[in-house]
């Protein structure tokens, strides 16, 4: 797919903010309904009904949540909405309805297959009315900044990026979750997904035994014995037990041997004291509190991608209430997954775009929305692949 719509910097006030176990930034069903009903416009216009559209990316440049600080804790700004129906009695103090609500600016970068020839005037012209008109994330759409067609490869690429930035575009990593997982399950084949989504999610700490002592003297016995091999090792051993959570059985063997066979001399005494409370923790221990990494590094955030059935699909006569009289009814929860916001200067070709777009997904009792997956190129922390040094974007 090489053929794409730009939606460019949407504004929308008062989108939801909330969406099942999350916050702060709408579902991805919100961006592929918005996506899904405008398709559906397009199929019911006499003009352009020879056009579909097929999947979108989201791109963000901006958002602001609704929320102010209550002490510690972080609430979402309330509003008394007053009636407006002739039933309701309009004397009554207003009720505080309970919603997360954001203002943001995003970009939806929308697939399309079909030929629009000499229509592109016509044709953006529709768009932007149509698309004001809709709704999304449940805000309304205050502005588009502009709407532009593209038919995309690898000489042009860097026009749109420019567009687009500065921009974080969000990418599927349920890969990531299913990885750790799997890992998780070979240390205990109890384990929950949900505790492998929260190591992604929660801002986790461990205590740590106090060991200023104890760093400052493998550091100072390793400048003054920079020759010694076995002090280089005991210092590389300390400093890589120092990367990991702190664990009592992951003390390394070299150190504790070592501080074994240390003369216990008056010089001494703090240090060895130190080192026992470090290898013998208890309640009274002072300790240091670290945060614990997350599985895997990138602007990793919790999202919500769709829907689990929990119930048979029902017959609409049987299920009060419902959206309209036809459509059959199914009872869902919602489903969670991770994934990432990545700077769109960091997308380097045609196939790297296309596979931003999302797509529904559907399997039994699943309703989904996916990424194609790629195969990354896993690199260190440290390590920065050049593929074009005179592309800078």
């Amino acid at each position: 797919m090489s053929q794409y719509i730009l939606l460019n910097r949407i504004k929308v006030q008062n989108a939801n903010a909330i969406a099942g176990f999350t916050w702060g930034f709408p579902a991805i069903t919100h961006f592929l309904g918005f996506t899904h009903n405008l398709a559906r416009k397009l199929a019911e216009s006499d003009r352009f009904k020879d056009i579909s559209l097929t999947g979108c990316a989201v791109i963000s440049h901006q958002h602001h949540v609704h929320t102010y600080r209550s002490s510690y804790d972080i609430e979402f700004t309330q509003s008394r909405n007053p009636p407006y129906l002739d039933s309701h009695n309009k004397a009554d103090t207003p009720p505080v309805i309970e919603e997360g609500k954001m203002n943001m600016t995003v970009s939806l970068l929308i697939g399309y297959e079909g030929n629009i020839g000499n229509r592109q005037d016509s044709f953006i012209k529709w768009l932007s009315k149509t698309c004001l008109l809709q709704r999304l994330a449940g805000g309304t759409i205050l502005n588009i900044k502009n709407i532009e067609s593209y038919t995309l490869d690898e000489n042009n690429i860097r026009i749109i990026k420019r567009k687009l930035l500065p921009a974080f575009v969000l990418i599927d990593r349920s890969n990531f979750l299913e990885e750790h997982y799997q890992t998780k399950l070979t240390e205990n084949n109890e384990v929950e997904l949900l505790e492998a989504w929260l190591d992604f999610v929660a801002l986790k700490q461990k205590a740590r035994p106090k060991s200023d002592l104890i760093n400052k003297y493998i550091q100072t016995l390793n400048k003054n014995n920079s020759d010694n091999l076995q002090e280089t090792q005991l210092f590389e051993s300390w400093q890589k037990h120092l990367q990991t959570p702190y664990q009592q059985e992951l003390i390394p063997d070299e150190l504790i041997t070592y501080f074994n066979e240390l003369e216990k001399s008056k010089a001494h005494e703090k240090l060895l004291a130190q080192w026992q409370n470090y290898c013998k923790p208890d309640e009274k221990t002072d300790a240091d509190w670290e945060y614990i990494d997350k599985p895997k590094t990138g602007y990793l955030v919790p999202i919500m991608t769709g829907y689990k059935a929990i119930s048979k699909v029902y017959e609409n006569k049987d299920v009060e209430n419902t959206r309209d009289d036809e459509t059959d009814v199914c009872f869902v929860e919602s489903a969670h997954s991770i994934g990432e916001w990545q700077s769109v200067h960091r997308l380097k070709n045609v196939d790297e775009i296309s596979h931003c777009l999302w797509h529904y997904d559907y399997e039994e009792n699943w309703y989904l929305c996916k990424q194609k997956q790629i195969q990354q190129q896993e690199t260190s922390n440290n390590e920065i692949i050049i593929e074009n040094p005179n592309d800078d974007f």
